[in-house]
């Protein structure tokens, strides 16, 4: 019996659901508490056993439940929080068919406290000297489901039309997100205390939640004053200090500071409307806010802007004579030095120059300049425009803040006849480089000339960022050191002489080879192969990237054994061929691939061990009871891949109580092979009830044993309650059903495929119901020894009655229709009849059905309601006609809860009457 199905799911809740009268119709949403624990389970059936994942959609970003899909199948979530309602999704594969998928809602329910605001608005009537004032109360809650609003002034509740002062309206434009209060033409009476009460009319169980607000005739907005000039102006390291205060608004208004929108810094400190900033640096300068709010009009807010003064990024350069096409300084022309800074703030920037540590002061032929102090960085320029011999000399331009505090920053140039502008030349043997990676590779650039610039160093054959991950990396000493170097980094680099302390002319440049040998990548690294004995197969192994890739050599190994090797010629590839698989052949093959930088391996390991066998998880009605204190068990299971290697002969069974260490073993013997997807069934006895078990199950083969399955089996409660039953016979262990101990001869399970040759003709089915001729169905064979009037009785399980009350009686006799299938043809038929047999009934089985005679060559459907008050099992009976052509056969045996749906012609309905139940 060849056993794969695809995988079926549905979705059952436990943990803290609440019931909402309007979604009752649909079970698909599940309403819950803010604040609760979220518990959902997926059911599954499918062979071989599905993989269940649980997924979501629609989540905020914030909610990480995308990255962490659950691979078992219940999904909790403790204390559930608003952001994590939406849609999850169980799906179960197992590789058959497409996955199946289920989905439920979750409703997330809350309701936060309601928060008042008030506004005003004053209208001035010119003519008459009065004002008119309006007020609005507006309240507001964020709530699942929508809030609804009332109002109270004291304790007196008001409604539109209450109170012709008053009016109460939602905003078209929020639906029902917000309420508001509109008193018209302010009234003594209007100034009282006013309740606003949110509620979400109790679902969930979440209690109403209000907030009162006194209106009286102080209540006003919040203003504010900042005790503070504006800018503040502090060095590096000063403490600062920021005080705002109140000087108008009812209710009393809260203040808090901002800094440019952001955070305040870690270390600041924050006590009422004064900020404290100790020690600041210059990250801290920027713009702070305070602002203050109670809920009345608009929040008030003032800023103020601290600047923390400082210099930083001292430069200079040289600028040859721009007339002459000539980078050299020269005797006669001119040449000009520039200094720049950051200050701040850059109004105080102040520059002066120094030669040989004298001040110098601006001259027809020593021209000093400065940028305008709006143009950050500050720069500073000497012209000196006719050079001569006694202009040789140090330089200093001095940079300083006008009211001082910070320390000055001084730049020195020298100006000789050695002052030469840059050469760059890559030293001998520097380039190319070949390096192996990982390595730490110094790539390198002598620069020439006085002074020796600032060195920029970029990739040059791509746009793409340096190993520091900027586009270009600064060098003083023309070095470019690269830790840990990677085959990406293979490739040009560019060295370029920048501006800075050095010339200010046209670039020089240089070009350094950088190449990062790695051993061969190869695949596959590591796989295992399963074979039996006597087989022939092939691995391969092959290269993926390597450099240098020339001269790539590889050897085949079998543990530490030489098996062959070789050189790569064209292809990028080999091939290891075992032509028939012996003992000795088991072990770990390996291909190694070098090259001058190193080697790379493929590993096969070749090994006689069966798969896994899989548990069948689906058996219908597995557990059974004949017996008080003990249980049995039908543990059914395929085996993976049985041909890859050689023949089950047993199973290795291992079972152990859970919470035991003891474990008992026993052999299953396999009598021939076994085929893929063939269920295989082993009966379990013995079990004491309500224990549950470990069970491990190995398969062994003559190369030892193979990878052992685990699964655990309950026991869970008497009989199975009913689920919908179909049956179709076609596992031998038809479902459960049994031979009725009493009758005269028993039914046989058939299929058309296998029936003898020296049949009965013109009697009996030439398939089962669904057409097919290797289907199963169950048949009474009425050929001799058999006689007239002899019977055959199958029972089906005993099944449990649903929809008890607590005190274990049956609140209403529920209903169930019993359906099958049957086939009387031939002109011996006798008769077949259904009955109910129901427990503490004993010897009155209920005749539910019965049909006599020849009904033609055709399967027909029989259906009938039934009623039980009890446990109950149905009795099937065929009994034989007056010769040997009177095969009665039944198939497609089904029970279902509820009514019976368009029922058959020729059925009865049976309601049982017990006497003292009328």
């Amino acid at each position: 019996y060849y056993m794969i199905s695809p995988p079926t799911v549905r979705i059952i809740h436990s943990g803290h659901a609440c019931n909402i009268e309007e979604e009752r119709y649909t079970e698909r949403v599940y309403t819950i508490r803010e604040g609760e624990t979220l518990e959902l389970a997926c059911l599954v059936s499918g062979h071989p056993r599905p993989q269940i994942r649980w997924t979501k959609t629609a989540g905020s970003a914030s909610d990480r439940f995308q990255d962490s899909s659950v691979f078992n199948e219940t999904l909790r979530i403790i204390r559930i929080q608003r952001h994590q309602g939406g849609r999850y999704y169980c799906k179960a594969e197992n590789g058959l068919g497409s996955p199946a998928i289920k989905s439920i809602r979750v409703d997330v329910y809350y309701l936060d406290d309601p928060i008042v605001t008030v506004h005003q608005s004053i209208g001035e009537a010119k003519e008459q000297f009065y004002y008119e004032r309006t007020v609005f109360l507006r309240c507001m809650a964020n709530s699942n489901p929508p809030v609804r609003y009332s109002w109270r002034r004291g304790k007196e509740f008001l409604s539109q039309g209450s109170d012709k002062g008053v009016e109460i309206y939602e905003p078209f434009f929020t639906q029902g997100e917000t309420k508001i209060l509109k008193l018209k033409n302010l009234r003594p009476q209007d100034y009282a205390n006013y309740s606003c009460i949110a509620s979400v009319r109790n679902v969930c169980g979440i209690p109403e939640k209000n907030v009162l607000f006194k209106l009286s005739n102080k209540t006003a907005s919040p203003t504010i004053k900042l005790l503070v000039e504006d800018p503040i102006v502090v060095n590096p390291g000063q403490s600062v200090t920021l005080v705002c205060v109140t000087s108008g608004g009812e209710p009393t208004p809260t203040l808090t500071w901002v800094r440019n929108t952001d955070e305040l810094s870690k270390k600041s400190r924050l006590n009422g409307g004064t900020l404290t900033l100790p020690s600041i640096s210059m990250e801290e300068a920027g713009v702070y806010s305070c602002v203050a709010s109670n809920n009345v009009g608009n929040p008030a807010k003032k800023s103020t802007a601290i600047v923390v003064r400082g210099l930083k990024k001292g430069r200079f350069w040289i600028t040859p004579d721009p007339y002459h096409n000539d980078d050299n300084i020269q005797i006669g022309r001119e040449v000009k030095i520039s200094c720049q800074v950051e200050a701040t703030p850059p109004e105080e920037l102040l520059f002066s120059w120094l030669k040989n540590g004298r001040p110098l002061r601006s001259s027809e032929r020593m021209v000093i300049t400065h940028t305008d102090p709006d143009v950050q960085p500050g720069t500073t320029n000497l012209d000196i425009i006719d050079l001569k011999f006694t202009d040789f000399g140090t330089y200093t331009c001095v940079a300083a803040l006008k009211n001082g505090g910070i320390p000055e920053v001084s730049i020195d140039v020298n100006i000789s006849s050695t002052t030469v502008p840059p050469e760059l030349t890559v030293p001998r043997g520097k380039s190319p480089m070949v390096v192996q990676e990982g390595d730490t590779v110094d790539l390198q650039c002598l620069v020439s000339g006085k002074p020796k610039p600032i060195i920029l160093w970029s990739r040059a054959d791509k746009e793409v960022p340096m190993p520091d991950g900027s586009l270009q990396t600064e060098s003083y000493d023309g070095v470019l050191r690269i830790v840990n170097v990677s085959r990406e980094m293979t490739g040009t680099y560019r060295c370029a002489t920048s501006q800075y302390n050095g010339f200010n002319v046209k670039p020089r440049e240089a070009l350094v080879e950088l190449t990062v040998q790695y051993p061969p990548v190869v695949e596959p690294v590591f796989t295992e192969i399963r074979q039996g004995l006597g087989r022939a197969f092939t691995l391969n192994c092959r290269v993926l990237r390597a450099h240098p890739s020339k001269v790539l050599k590889y050897e085949w190994k079998l543990g530490t054994r030489l098996l062959t090797m070789g050189q790569f010629d064209q292809r990028d590839e080999t091939d290891y061929h075992v032509r028939a698989l012996n003992r000795e052949g088991y072990g770990e093959y390996t291909c190694e691939v070098t090259n001058e930088a190193g080697a790379g391996a493929c590993r096969f390991l070749v090994t006689g061990r069966a798969y896994a066998p899989e548990f069948y998880y689906d058996t219908y009605s597995a557990l059974w009871q004949n017996r008080p204190r003990v249980y049995g068990f039908k543990l059914q299971w395929t085996q993976q891949n049985p041909l890859s290697v050689d023949r089950i002969v047993a199973y290795r069974l291992g079972m152990k109580q859970t919470g035991q260490s003891r474990w008992w073993e026993q052999e299953i013997p396999m009598e021939g092979a076994i085929a893929k997807g063939e269920l295989i069934t082993h009966n379990l006895t013995e079990l004491i009830k309500p224990e549950a078990y470990l069970v491990r199950l190995t398969p062994i083969t003559r190369f030892g044993e193979g990878d052992s399955t685990d699964r655990i089996i309950r026991y869970s409660g008497e009989i199975p309650a009913l689920t919908d039953l179909l049956c179709s016979f076609e596992d031998e262990a038809v479902c459960m059903f049994t031979q009725d101990k009493t009758d005269d001869f028993d039914w046989t399970r058939h299929s058309a495929a296998t029936r003898d040759t020296k049949y009965t003709p013109n009697t009996g089915p030439s398939s089962d119901r669904a057409g097919s001729k290797q289907g199963f169905y169950m048949y009474i064979e009425t050929s001799r020894p058999r006689l007239e009037g002899e019977k055959a009785r199958l029972l089906t399980p005993t099944f449990n009655v649903a929809h008890k009350s607590p005190y274990g009686t049956v609140t209403a006799a529920p209903t169930y229709c019993f359906g099958f299938y049957y086939h009387m043809y031939g002109k011996h038929i006798g008769a077949l009849n259904a009955y109910l047999r129901q427990k503490g009934h004993s010897g009155s089985d209920s005749s539910l059905w019965n049909l006599v005679g020849n009904q033609g060559d055709r399967w027909k459907q029989a259906k009938v309601n039934i009623h039980p008050i009890a446990s109950f099992q149905l009795v099937l009976e065929g009994i034989r006609g007056p010769g040997i052509e009177g095969d009665i056969a039944i198939d497609d045996v089904t029970i279902e809860e509820g009514e019976c749906k368009d029922p058959p012609p020729n059925s009865k309905c049976f309601f049982l009457f017990i006497p003292g139940n009328s």
